[in-house]
């Protein structure tokens, strides 16, 4: 048996050839014609010595370019590892040289943290850049190569490696959640087929009319998914932002008649508090998702109240593709609540003991089910230890309703939610202690309004430091991570609390920092 998350693209075009496939600002391409740029860029990856199996990393910002890069490299039977545009040069060569990419794509604004990552990794043969300045995925550095359009899809099995998408956690280094062609064609199917369906009513799904707008970052899981092949699949429009800014993205859902937005709580609360909001026609907004946190729920009742839409959250990881539970329409939305587990999927809560708990008794969430990942790329100890008793453990803390709802209630891990980014603690406490003044330092997430929790750093000095500026620490934890990890807090402490052991209490920093 035979599948390629990118056959996906040659479904599309077969069916609407001339419908409008991506749209970035002035800029689109029909079905058709994003089919002929993939295989072109397949055909051109293989011609440069890309082989089935290998990983091509890509550094790209949301743009049509990201998209053919993504599909492109998957129809070469290649795998993806998505960079996240806001790292560092350190940031990008640890995963390049984790994943053993062999080539990386960077967007040419990008060049300089690029080449220094490139620079640093020990076996990626060559870096591309890119821009749009002749169409999506215009290749700067290299001679151009005579690449066919007609290059046949490379056929992969639904159990080979797809994608590989790095995923923080409370110890080590990120981890590489490799998911698989079905894990992903899965999750994609329920995105585009089910998320918004009511039985016994006019099917709905994403298909031809719907325009889908891309303001999640395409290097995550969330955007991955729920935007770019959910709406690919279903031959919808896939609208590009490439940042998210309030202002920017009304204008843009606007203009193109969005009817589909996807986004963290954040997002959602810069949209009602942006000055003017009143002025844009948001009238074919359809539907809307919520997910990567909690969702305030006055922020919820708030933006319903303004536009026409339901909010339905959902909840989901890197390693589960990543939707896992959704409210849904023809089921009862439960504000404050994750919703059921999604159809064909199997979510459950555990005790401490991996004994199920009972309905409204916490337990940490676990999952398996067709998206649940292949494992943590080269780390077979971390991989035993997330699949214990065949379950994914997810870490986070639940309790379930009779009714079969999820309603998240703490972390289990110290992972911090910035905005929907995650931001692993012991990252930022690694650079803290390369601080020349540091003596000991513990990160934790303090809650915040517009970001969810704001990455929050305590440190205390050594002896002979003497005054040193919080400021000035913050400015040297920036200089070293991207713009979501650095802590824009640090408190600086006699002594951190500490435990019997003389591990650091960061239970007690957390209440300090409310």
């Amino acid at each position: 048996m035979s599948l390629n998350l990118a056959s996906l693209i040659d479904q599309s075009a077969r069916y609407f050839t001339s419908e409008p496939a991506l749209i970035h600002d002035e800029n689109s391409l029909s079905y058709g014609e994003l089919q002929g740029r993939v295989r072109g860029f397949a055909a051109y990856l293989q011609q440069a010595g890309v082989q089935r199996g290998d990983r091509v990393a890509v550094l790209l910002p949301n743009c049509m370019s990201f998209t053919v890069a993504y599909f492109g490299i998957l129809y070469a039977g290649a795998v993806v590892v998505p960079v996240s545009y806001l790292s560092v040069g350190r940031e990008i060569a640890y995963t390049l040289n984790d994943s053993d990419a062999v080539f990386l794509v960077a967007w040419s604004s990008y060049e300089q943290q690029a080449t220094a990552g490139f620079e640093d990794a020990k076996d990626c043969r060559k870096l591309f850049l890119v821009d749009e300045s002749s169409g999506p995925l215009t290749i700067l550095n290299n001679e151009p190569c005579h690449a066919s359009n007609d290059f046949g899809c490379v056929q992969t099995t639904p159990e080979d490696s797809a994608v590989i998408l790095y995923t923080s956690g409370t110890t080590g280094q990120p981890k590489g959640a490799t998911l698989s062609h079905f894990n992903l064609f899965s999750n994609a199917q329920f995105s585009c087929e089910r998320m918004f369906w009511k039985p016994r009513e006019k099917f709905e799904f994403l298909g031809p009319g719907h325009v889908v707008l891309a303001a999640l970052p395409l290097f995550h899981s969330f955007g991955q998914t729920c935007n770019q092949n959910a709406a690919l699949l279903g031959g919808a429009s896939l609208s590009y932002l490439e940042r998210f800014e309030p202002e920017r993205t009304l204008e843009v859902m606007q203009r193109d008649k969005i009817t589909l937005f996807t986004g963290v709580p954040t997002m959602y609360f810069q949209l009602l508090n942006t000055p003017g909001v009143e002025k844009y026609d948001l009238g074919k907004l359809t539907f809307s998702i919520s997910g990567g946190a909690a969702m305030p729920v006055d922020v919820l009742h708030e933006f319903e109240s303004r536009y026409p839409v339901t909010i339905l959250e959902g909840y989901g990881l890197s390693e589960t593709s990543p939707v896992a539970t959704f409210n849904s329409l023809f089921r009862e939305r439960k504000a404050g609540s994750i919703g059921p587990a999604i159809f064909g999927v199997d979510v459950r809560t555990f005790d401490a003991e991996d004994q199920e708990t009972g309905a409204d008794e916490i337990g940490e969430i676990v999952i398996r089910g067709p998206n649940v990942m292949k494992g943590y790329h080269g780390r077979p100890e971390a991989t035993a230890e997330a699949f214990r008793n065949g379950w994914f453990h997810t870490g986070d803390m639940a309790r379930q309703d009779e009714e079969g709802y999820f309603f998240i209630v703490d972390r289990k891990k110290d992972m911090i939610i910035r905005g929907g980014f995650n931001v692993y603690p012991r990252e930022v406490e690694e650079v803290l202690y390369s601080h020349p003044a540091v003596r000991e330092a513990a990160v934790v997430g303090a809650p915040h309004d517009e970001y969810g929790e704001e990455v929050t750093a305590f440190v205390s000095l050594k002896p002979e430091a003497g005054k040193v500026e919080e400021s000035s620490i913050v400015s040297f934890t920036k200089e070293q991570l991207a713009a979501h990890k650095y802590p824009r807090i640090v408190r600086v402490l006699d002594d951190l609390p500490k435990g019997p052991t003389g591990k650091i209490l960061r239970k007690e920093l957390r209440k300090i920092s409310d």
